[in-house]
């Protein structure tokens, strides 16, 4: 781990901490029973804000290889919510940009090809890169050919000496991860063709302070992205950010269209995006310390809303376990003491345990089997999807904790 002196974009130095949601172990590392046993590893989760530019990043970079190359559990592939969204970004930019059979497109972060398969559909060549083997693996079984490996100049050669220039470079939810961007955007310029676009989606930061979103913050992302300082970042690159559409997913997300300078005409979209940032005032140090005190508060009123109902007896369960929720997790300090077993889809955190809480995993039908009094929903971005489909736990009486922006229940 290493603590960072210089603004990830514009290289100021002038880092202002303004969130600290103390020192968390990684989000994405569940535990056997075995390794509970062991020394469990904890890293400090800061939030800076640069004054020049107005980027908001963590102080502190994990290793990337810890963070991807051990066991990665994440697969995008599990809510139908999530599957349509992918779906639907195929669709849109095929359409939008005319792709055809001749054309490549790479997607850096493609996890096990979601959204590779979507293009796949239009009959255009698709290659994704991805640092975990596992996911990669994955991907590969499913006819989706992948590399196991960071996006790097070496990787990009690699792949334009064997397959050519990409017309089309995608990073979904993956910008926000890259632990040295300017040697990326080395890399995407050696890949992508003169008149290629590289698309990116991520979760926007507009969103998480005005919903509050904190438990967004973990390891793997190092941003918090805002278009303001993401054009002010690809400037320095002789490239523009054209485009930019806002969609509902994770919580509120923008999807960025950036190309060589010159190469498209810029979209009314641009103004408007930095319009409502400059209303918000999210570059403000004033608006984000008001923003950590909500932070607090939201701890402080869900941790007495799980007591109260644990000191009335009830039962109280989670419903999935995403990277979001270990932060919401550690930092609120709800452990075994509060939750009596999490329940999950994925086969990689079924009977593994919770980073840092150590609260059991176990199969989503011991929901129904155990009859827990309410059920906290840690994936709170799917939880209209997650609610429909558990109906048979409302019929027997079970009810629904969301804690974010602020515990409710629900059913």
């Amino acid at each position: 781990m290493a603590k960072i002196n210089n603004c990830r974009f514009c290289q100021s130095k002038n880092l202002i901490p303004y969130l600290n949601l103390g020192f968390t172990p990684l989000a994405d590392r569940f535990l056997s029973s075995q390794q509970l046993n062991k020394p469990e590893k904890y890293y400090p989760l800061v939030v800076v804000l640069c004054i020049k530019c107005g980027l908001s990043q963590l102080n502190y970079t994990v290793d990337p290889k810890e963070l991807y190359q051990e066991d990665y559990p994440y697969s995008m592939s599990l809510t139908k919510t999530g599957s349509d969204h992918y779906e639907s970004f195929a669709a849109l930019v095929s359409k939008k940009f005319n792709l055809t059979n001749k054309d490549l497109i790479v997607d850096i972060g493609s996890n096990v090809g979601i959204l590779l398969g979507g293009f796949k559909k239009y009959g255009i060549q698709v290659l994704g890169v991805d640092p975990a083997e596992n996911m990669a693996k994955i991907a590969c079984k499913k006819g989706i050919e992948t590399i196991a490996d960071f996006f790097t100049p070496t990787v990009a050669k690699k792949i334009k000496y064997k397959y050519g220039p990409a017309k089309i470079i995608v990073g979904t939810n993956v910008f926000a991860h890259i632990f040295d961007h300017h040697q990326f955007i080395k890399a995407l310029k050696l890949l992508l063709d003169k008149k290629g676009v590289f698309i990116f989606e991520s979760p926007s930061f507009i969103n998480l302070v005005k919903n509050m979103e904190y438990d967004t913050i973990y390891h793997e992302h190092l941003l918090y992205l805002s278009l303001r300082p993401v054009i002010n970042f690809f400037k320095q690159f002789d490239m523009e950010v054209f485009d930019i559409e806002n969609y509902p997913i994770h919580g509120g997300s923008f999807r960025v269209f950036i190309a060589r300078k010159g190469e498209f005409s810029i979209s009314s979209s641009i103004l408007k995006q930095l319009k409502q940032e400059k209303i918000a005032k999210i570059h403000s140090l004033k608006t984000l310390k008001e923003f950590a005190q909500k932070v607090a508060k939201n701890r402080n009123d869900l941790m007495n809303f799980i007591q109260k109902l644990k000191n009335q007896g009830k039962k109280i369960a989670i419903i999935s376990t995403p990277a979001k929720g270990m932060t919401l997790l550690n930092y609120c300090h709800i452990g075994p003491e509060h939750i009596d077993f999490a329940t999950e889809k994925s086969k990689l955190k079924i009977g593994k345990f919770t980073p840092g809480t150590h609260i059991p995993i176990l199969s989503d039908l011991e929901l129904i089997k155990r009859k827990p009094d309410y059920a906290l929903l840690l994936a709170w971005n799917f939880s209209k999807e997650i609610m429909k489909n558990l109906t048979a736990y409302k019929i027997i009486g079970g009810k629904f904790i969301i804690p974010i922006p602020k515990p409710k229940i629900y059913g």
